[in-house]
């Protein structure tokens, strides 16, 4: 379950449940803070190499040992595009060229935050294949013949309108 602090962080006072624009919210009854349980941004890449994407096999829970897109959380100061760059490289040691936006997904499954995912296609421009950080293996799969076990509702959305756009081009 993601964490909801007891005490307020800015006076610790012990946090009440109240109402907040229609929402019951842990609120600080001396100081007003109310704890907002907002979404975490993450970004990836979408690759596509004669008709196949890539995919990186999770080493950590949540669901280690399932696919996903090579993406993660972002970091402080970085913008989204730098954060899936980054993830891309981190995760399969390759190095891409954004090429463009192609999907913003509510991530609502992963136990441990609500995450936004921002996704964009690429073009691999050079590095050196290999699962790295948080990756135990990768691949390149035809559209059609993917993984059962994708990790994430957002990433098996991501994959189907991927599949539906190439399938129209």
């Amino acid at each position: 379950m993601p964490f909801t602090p007891t005490f307020c962080p800015n006076c610790a006072t012990k946090l009440e449940p109240r109402p907040e624009h229609g929402v019951i919210r842990p609120t600080c009854p001396a100081c007003g803070h109310i704890w907002y349980r907002n979404p975490v941004p993450a970004a990836g890449v979408i690759l596509v190499r004669d008709g196949n994407v890539l995919l990186v096999k999770r080493k950590y829970e949540p669901r280690a040992g399932y696919w996903c897109l090579p993406a993660g959380f972002m970091e402080a100061g970085e913008t989204p595009e730098q954060s899936a760059t980054r993830e891309l490289l981190e995760e399969t040691g390759v190095i891409a060229q954004l090429s463009g936006l192609f999907g913003v997904y509510a991530g609502f499954d992963d136990p441990r935050v609500r995450a936004v995912l921002i996704l964009y296609t690429g073009t691999a421009t050079g590095g050196e294949e290999r699962a790295g950080d948080d990756a135990i293996e990768l691949g390149w799969y035809p559209l059609d013949a993917l993984p059962h076990d994708i990790a994430f509702a957002s990433h098996r959305q991501a994959l189907a309108e991927l599949r539906e756009r190439l399938a129209g081009a």
